[in-house]
């Protein structure tokens, strides 16, 4: 029997993450990745989903409870996914070497859908019989994921860890196009800890593979809350990653209401009663052409503001999430950078009144490269819409100020074109801003103590850092024509004294900069004497 690969190391020291693509990626052949994700990452749910249908079965078996193995509600009640036998795991690993595998798969995933109403809409449709992938390929692909063992560790989550690292290699490979469905970890990380959604309604108006969701859920449990205390609700437009996402779901028995069918938010808002207490979303950068000149002008999210132009989508996604907060929600999202400072048609005069209306709790510059999508640096906006005091949270009162936080220096290159946040950097932003709110965790953070959860002890406040972080008022943005580009307002980091004499540094760089030039001059006299013996002298 193949030991399962529920250990972090595989073959040749590879992660069994990393094995498993190898394997998948020896299948891909023509296939364009932004279908071929949708192959193997239903085939991992199929695994998943069969895994806990045989442990459950078992557990009927082992309670005297036979009769019942064939009833749908003895699984349901466990958030388990009945399973016919010709959906089960077992069934397609035993007709693996058959031509017909590809049907087989297809029918197995019709049938999962049909027999559970939570999956509608979630999983590929004939997928694997219209790419006509080859069969041998693909029978090693079943051999592979048979290795994993999805359910054994109730400690580890491994089949949404294998997911989680196959949506970014997918991201990764499709390059701009991953955008669509996929928001870098750390990012997504840093905005659960700045808003922190421990209880209430979590909302993502274009929520792509349900990344947000998955991390709010992450974020409830590492602080031992109780998940039962948010619920979940979303959006997306495009078919493909709307699978995705209810799929990502799914497989870590996440409820999450994400409308009947994909739609368009701004023409099909299917939560149009909804107050979140929480907003997180990466909306499509600058989105051209996001609705005709003469449509929805009058439509009711753009109250008391101009309308959103219609060659760019940044502030019709902003004012969308702002009519979506409840009375003391509040939100966290990327954009552009260009967002921050554009005057383009009406974009300057929605920000104003966006600032003036105190909306505006924290902005954050981040470096490039964290995106797949694109190698520009990215921006964070948080907005509140009560910056009051909040004795229940420890909070201060905030009103008419704003935080503005400049991390372009942060993060760590994990290869020549990607960056990542670590741990300790998304510990120093989030304490920071959480000391400038007035709450002990975010004191605790800000001193250095980033594991003790320590609530109620003051161990650090928050104090402006030169090039760092700063603490502004409404009348220092107006001064700066109401741009919200951090580095306005942090400044420029001192500079630390080396204790060497200014004469002394001069006369050692003047001596360095004397020696390479004479460097260069002998360099000089070689490249002429080259081109000489070459034949192209003067």
């Amino acid at each position: 029997m193949a030991k399962k690969a529920t250990k972090k190391n595989g073959a040749n020291g590879n992660s069994f993450e990393q094995h498993l693509w190898d394997t998948a990626n020896k299948l891909r052949g023509s296939v364009e990745s932004s279908e071929y994700k949708h192959v193997v990452l239903s085939l991992i749910f199929l695994k998943f989903a069969s895994d806990k249908f045989e442990e459950r079965r078992q557990e009927l078996i082992d309670e005297g409870k036979e009769k019942y193995l064939d009833m749908v509600e003895f699984y349901t009640m466990k958030n388990v996914f009945f399973l016919p036998e010709e959906s089960r795991w077992d069934f397609i690993k035993k007709n693996a070497k058959q031509d017909d595998l590809a049907i087989r798969i297809d029918t197995a995933l019709t049938t999962v859908e049909k027999n559970n109403k939570a999956l509608k809409g979630a999983l590929p449709d004939n997928y694997f019989s219209r790419l006509g992938l080859d069969s041998a390929k693909l029978a090693a692909l079943i051999d592979t994921i048979s290795n994993i063992d999805t359910v054994s560790d109730k400690k580890e989550d491994v089949v949404g860890r294998v997911y989680e690292y196959f949506l970014g290699k997918f991201a990764a490979t499709e390059g701009k196009g991953g955008g669509e469905f996929y928001t870098p970890k750390d990012v997504v990380n840093l905005i659960a800890e700045m808003i922190e959604p421990y209880s209430g309604k979590i909302y993502d108006p274009c929520c792509g593979s349900g990344g947000m969701f998955v991390q709010s859920v992450k974020f409830v449990e590492n602080h031992h809350g109780n998940t039962k205390d948010i619920s979940i609700y979303g959006q997306e437009s495009i078919g493909a990653t709307y699978k995705l996402a209810k799929m990502n779901l799914a497989i870590r028995s996440i409820s999450g209401k994400l409308g009947e069918v994909p739609q368009d938010t701004f023409f099909k808002d299917q939560h149009p009663d909804l107050k979140a207490d929480y907003v997180m979303a990466n909306p499509p950068f600058n989105l051209k052409q996001w609705r005709g000149p003469d449509e929805l002008l009058d439509d009711p999210r753009w109250e008391g503001y101009e309308v959103p132009p219609a060659n760019n989508a940044n502030y019709a996604w902003i004012l969308h999430m702002i009519s979506k907060l409840s009375e003391n929600g509040v939100a966290g999202f990327v954009l552009a950078n260009g967002s921050m400072s554009t005057t383009t048609n009406s974009e300057g005069e929605i920000r104003k009144k966006i600032i003036e209306s105190d909306l505006v709790d924290c902005m954050i510059a981040l470096p490039g490269q964290l995106f797949y999508t694109t190698p520009i640096p990215v921006c964070l906006w948080f907005l509140s819409k009560n910056k009051k005091l909040d004795t229940k949270r420890g909070y201060r009162d905030r009103q008419g100020e704003t935080l503005f936080i400049d991390a372009r220096n942060m993060g760590t290159l994990v290869d020549r074109v990607h960056r990542d946040l670590s741990v300790e950097d998304i510990a120093d932003i989030a304490g920071t801003y959480h000391a400038w709110r007035g709450d002990a965790q975010g004191r605790a953070c800000l001193a250095g103590d980033r594991t003790s959860g320590a609530t109620g002890t003051e161990v650090g406040e928050y104090e402006d850092k030169a090039g760092f972080c700063k603490s502004a008022t409404l009348e220092d943005i107006k001064k700066h024509q109401y741009v919200l580009t951090p580095g306005r307002y942090v400044g420029v980091a001192e500079l630390e004294d080396d204790g060497v004499p200014f004469e002394e540094k001069m006369a050692g760089l003047a001596g360095t900069l004397y020696k390479q030039m004479k460097e260069g001059e002998e360099l000089d006299v070689v490249i002429r004497r080259n081109l000489e013996v070459l034949g192209y002298g003067e």
